[in-house]
């Protein structure tokens, strides 16, 4: 590989450039801006630009980062995970409903022989969700 296309490939992962590209063709897949009604009149490049702008807001603490999960998909997952209804989750599904989302799962505080709200469960994804969009 020339010196050139591996400081190429090294700028683009410290910049973080390939996480975000997903993240945005994510978003633009979900929400379809410009298909037809209901969902949008907006051109896709109008939409990521008003994307863009509402992570650059949410750094500045002027408002909320994009997210793909509201809490209503939120209870809904937890729900299927919890297919007994006890209330909770083993920290095994956690990890796992974690990872589906495309989310870390470093620093867990969570043992392995205790169980996960949905409470815990909705606090958590939507802290790591937060973390995502941060670092842009």
């Amino acid at each position: 590989m020339a010196a050139g296309e591996q400081g190429g490939r090294d700028y683009l992962e410290r910049h973080r450039i390939p996480e975000l590209l997903r993240r945005l063709s994510a978003l633009l897949l979900y929400h379809q801006p410009g298909a037809a009604p209901p969902r949008g009149q907006e051109r896709p490049r109008q939409f990521l630009i008003q994307v863009l702008e509402t992570v650059k807001a949410g750094r500045q603490g002027e408002g909320t980062y994009p997210c793909l999960m509201d809490e209503s998909n939120l209870v809904a997952m937890f729900q299927m995970l919890d297919v007994a209804d006890l209330g909770s989750i083993t920290p095994v599904q956690y990890r796992e409903a974690l990872k589906t989302l495309g989310l870390s799962t470093d620093n867990l505080h969570v043992g392995d022989d205790e169980n996960v709200t949905l409470d815990t469960f909705k606090e958590e994804v939507k802290k790591r969700l937060l973390e995502i969009w941060a670092v842009y």
